[in-house]
């Protein structure tokens, strides 16, 4: 079947669409005789995910009134792709929403793409269990690192987007310098701690001892070049921030491309590349990182965008450097006590499942990751909405902003869920053939799918308070969420109840819902409103 006969079949005609809300897409499919697609047979490849992308974003522009050739959702696509400055805060706050989410969305479906490819290869290993648990322990252990990274991102978003909405592109290029700055100077100690305690973060994480001998090097090459981690989040906020999402969905399309290419050839080797097993997986990440950050910063000294770089945007301004600070030190905490609940879920799965437990935990918490993070980017356009509006001063937009990304939100999560209710065991199984951890990994799919809805809502309101710059907020909901509820609760009932991994799937969307109607309350308050920047 062509793209065109796809489209012709499967597509709402112009008298079939409503303008007013989001088509239904099987309303067109029945109009047409045409019975929904069956999952059952569609193959778990990138087919699957750019198919769902098409039909979710052309189904969510259907909700902008057509006024001539541009606003058709093929140019929305290639406007949104090609990553033309556009003025956020005066065009229709659905367009601005569909041109950064594309892209956002984009590239949060290519961050996820990194630890699934590891997990492919690593999992039809020999003692595959091993390599599995090593790599999902060691990604738990790295959300340290991407708190740190995400929360300076933050930082970086909610002031280079205050300073573009107040017009004022020459101090958000020196805010954006500055945040690397502190980036840089951080992530030192953390590498040389990586580098020198590998075997015993994984022993510590409830690693048997060997999977550490396995994957003590694979550690040490992902925590010594945790620098790149950092960047390529740090550098996308910045851009993201600028509104020019497309140049941060390319980095990572380019980091994505090589780590796929590179992952069999040093997994496996291939001519002279020997083959480096387990260690093979760190060595293709780490390059395809390092060319999305050298194209970032290709992008930042070109001058072809908002932000023009000079050499003196990276002299310290100490003064700056605090302000920067008391908006990302919160946000860096916010991922922190979320990171480290996610630890402790782990190592508590470890202790009461057993490797097959764990391996089949970390499957279905990467799987859930790799749909997530595309609805993570979408709820990041509320971000730099929240907080381009809010420099340029137009409060109830800013707000208006939030309510309608949270319905694309919705939708997204809708259908994610009802994936994984259905098909979760098929996901686990293209990772690994250990039946025992297909079922562990689908019935965690299944028990976290159902509490995906109200968890898009809390991903956007969380979103919105970090791009005001309001990082406290989410700080003190998380606390409340992770360390003083969903922790208890978990190790309640996995070790007094006797549920073992269940007791943790099942505490996990329960805090979520919890974070999603704290924050919902706090956000009507409104006090967002008056953050300075």
């Amino acid at each position: 079947m062509t793209i065109r006969k796809f489209i012709y079949l499967y597509l709402p005609h112009q008298k079939e669409q409503n303008h007013d809300s989001i088509c239904n897409p099987l309303e067109v499919l029945s109009n047409r005789g045409l019975p929904p697609i069956s999952f059952r047979y569609v193959r778990l490849d990138a087919y699957l995910l750019v198919y769902s992308f098409i039909f979710y974003i052309y189904f969510m522009s259907q909700s902008i009134k057509t006024k001539g050739k541009l606003s058709s959702f093929f140019e929305l696509l290639k406007q949104s792709l090609k990553g033309h400055e556009v003025d956020l805060t005066s065009i229709s706050i659905k367009r601005a929403i569909i041109l950064l989410a594309i892209p956002m969305m984009l590239e949060m479906a290519m961050e996820s793409v990194f630890a699934l490819v590891d997990l492919y290869f690593v999992g039809h290993l020999e003692n595959s269990s091993h390599a599995i648990q090593t790599v999902g322990l060691t990604e738990s252990v790295l959300t340290i690192i991407y708190s740190l990274a995400i929360g300076l991102s933050m930082a970086a978003t909610a002031v280079v987007a205050r300073r573009i909405g107040e017009k004022k592109p020459e101090a958000a290029s020196k805010a954006g310098m500055q945040t690397i700055i502190i980036a840089a100077g951080v992530n030192i100690l953390i590498s040389i701690g990586g580098l020198i305690y590998a075997r015993d973060i994984l022993l510590i994480m409830g690693a048997s001892t060997e999977t550490a001998d396995h994957g003590t090097t694979f550690v040490r090459i992902m925590m010594g070049g945790s620098i790149i981690i950092v960047l390529l989040f740090l550098i996308n906020g910045i851009f993201r921030g600028a509104g020019n999402a497309a140049i941060a969905m390319r980095s990572l399309w380019i980091a994505n491309i090589a780590n796929i290419i590179l992952c069999p050839v040093f997994i496996n080797g291939f001519g002279p590349v020997p083959a480096f097993g387990l260690t093979g997986a760190a060595i293709a990440t780490t390059i395809g990182r390092s060319l999305g950050v050298i194209y970032q910063v290709y992008n930042l000294f070109s001058g072809k965008n908002a932000l023009k770089i000079r050499v003196s945007h990276f002299i310290p301004d100490f003064n700056q450097i605090k302000a920067i600070v008391k908006i990302a030190a919160p946000a860096i905490f916010q991922f922190v006590i979320a990171s480290c609940s996610w630890i402790f879920l782990a190592e508590l799965v470890a202790t009461t499942g057993g490797d097959e437990g764990s391996a089949g935990y970390q499957t279905a918490l990467r799987l859930m990751m790799f749909f997530l993070l595309p609805a993570w980017g979408l709820s990041n356009a509320a971000a730099t909405l929240v907080g381009q509006n809010l420099g340029a001063g137009h409060i109830d937009r800013a707000e208006k902003s939030v309510f309608q990304t949270m319905k694309y939100t919705l939708v997204f999560m809708a259908v994610v869920s009802l994936l994984f209710l259905t098909c979760g065991h098929l996901f686990a199984s293209f990772f690994t053939s250990d039946t025992k951890v297909i079922e562990i990994a689908g019935r965690a799919l299944k028990i976290l799918s159902i509490g995906f809805i109200i968890y898009g809502m809390g991903m956007v309101l969380i979103s919105a308070f970090n791009g005001a710059g309001d990082t406290w907020t989410p700080t003190k909901i998380n606390v409340f969420a992770f360390w003083l509820f969903q922790i208890p609760f978990a190790y309640f009932l996995a070790k007094y109840l006797n549920m073992g991994p269940t007791g943790v799937f099942v505490a996990i969307p329960s805090a979520e819902a919890g974070i999603a109607i704290t924050a919902f309350i706090l956000f009507k308050k409104g006090k967002w409103k008056k953050t300075m920047v």
